[in-house]
Parts: C-alpha cells; structure tokens; sequence
C-alpha cells in the first residue's frame, strides 16, 4: 500500500472516532448528549397536545351550533305563518270594506227609484215623472262618477279598439268613413283601467 493512501486511511478513522455522540458502527446518535434529550422532550409534548384535542368535544360544539340553528329556523317560520295570515286577512276585510264603500250610496238610488215607482203608479203626469226618472239617473252617475267611473266616449272619433268594440258597420258617406257613427252599449272605465268597453257601430 502506498504511503498516500495510508496517510487517507488514518485521517478518516481519526474523524469518524472524534464525532461526539457516535460510536464505531452506528449510523444515528446514541442520544447521551443533550441534542437527543431536547428532540424526546418536543416529541412528548407533541404527543400531549393531540392527546387534548377529543374529539367528543368538538361534536358536542356541532351538536349546539345545529340546536341554535334549528331553534332560529324555527322561529322563522312561526313569524312568517303568522303574517302570511295576517295580510290574508287584512286583504279579506279591506274587499269587504271596497264592497261595502260601493254599496251604500247605491241604496240611496234604489230608495229614489222606489219611490218613483210609487209615484207612477198614483199619477197621470208622465212629464212630472220623467222629471223624476232623469234625477235619479243623475244622481246615479254622479255617485259613479265619484267613485272613479267614467263613461267612454264613441261617438264621432275613430274606432279605438283599446275602447271600442265594433259590433256592426254601416255606410254613412265618406265623410264619416272609420268613424263610430251609433253606440249599442255604452263603455265605462275606471280610473284608468277599462271595465267594459263601448260596443260601438263605424261608418263605412
């Protein structure tokens, strides 16, 4: 053997023996110094903090958070039923009410159309009771009018099917050609909404 490789081999041996916590054939520590007593220490209280986290406790904190959840969904529903039937019955009772805000002022007309009935049937003056018929119509109409009723107007503008419902056509020159020249029915709105139309008859 050369004296090189001799030199290399006592080198070597010299640095494997001078490694502190290693002995002669072993590959990891033989954990007698401190740095092996500092690693056990970190893994036991590695081992201390899985050891504290359960997990029954975090299913007991599902289980509350669910009950909360399920008591809020609760509540909930039980405040929307309530006014779910509340605006039911508000909405019933103010048809009712419209009805009824209709109604009685009609019961003043039919008191006058009664009376007129009786009044026909004890005199022979027709222009005295046509007289009479003529008020009650007025008042009727006003009662109409102030509750929004209009009457449509037809005759002499042309036909408008938004308002007008032609039911026959007749020839009446050119002049009134496309006009509505007669009304067979007469057409109402209400507000701005139309409740029957005008059955109308155009010029042709």
């Amino acid at each position: 053997m050369s004296k090189n490789k001799v030199e290399e081999k006592e080198t070597y041996n010299e640095a494997v023996s001078g490694d502190e916590g290693f002995t002669s054939g072993e590959a990891y520590p033989n954990c007698e110094g401190a740095p092996c007593d500092n690693m056990s220490a970190g893994d036991d209280a590695s081992d201390d903090n899985v050891a504290d986290r359960t997990p029954d406790a975090g299913a007991a904190a599902v289980r509350d958070e669910a009950g909360e959840w399920k008591d809020k969904y609760m509540r909930l529903s039980a405040e929307f039923d309530n006014y779910r039937k509340r605006t039911l019955r508000e909405k019933m009772e103010l048809i009712a009410a419209g009805g009824e805000d209709v109604i009685k002022p009609l019961l003043a007309v039919v008191d006058d159309i009664d009376r007129a009935i009786d009044a026909m049937s004890k005199t022979d003056d027709a222009e005295s009771v046509r007289q009479g018929v003529v008020l009650i119509a007025q008042k009727l109409n006003d009662m109409l009018a102030s509750k929004g009723v209009k009457e449509i107007e037809a005759v002499g503008l042309p036909l408008d099917t938004d308002l007008h419902e032609a039911v026959a056509r007749f020839a009446a020159g050119e002049e009134k050609k496309g006009l509505i020249i007669d009304v067979v029915q007469k057409g109402y709105k209400l507000k701005d909404k139309v409740i029957r139309y005008a059955k109308v008859v155009v010029g042709e």
